[in-house]
């Protein structure tokens, strides 16, 4: 464990178990939360190719645009 997670965890048994446990709940749906996207990337990497290829074909056939920030 590193020291500034243990020092967080020290300042967080000083609170009620209420604020404890909302912040348990936090700290595992994002732990959650990043789990699920690595498992959507992972499962997405062949569209993601196909997409990606489809937008080079169009940049090169001109039928892109170039982003003008001040118009968006």
């Amino acid at each position: 464990m590193t020291q500034l997670l243990e020092k967080a965890i020290a300042q967080i048994k000083q609170l009620p178990d209420s604020e404890q446990d909302r912040i348990a709940l936090l700290i595992l749906e994002e732990i959650e939360d990043e789990s699920r996207w690595d498992q959507a990337f992972a499962k997405s990497h062949d569209v993601l190719v196909k997409l990606a290829a489809v937008a080079l074909a169009e940049d090169q056939a001109g039928k892109t645009l170039e982003l003008d920030p001040e118009n968006l």
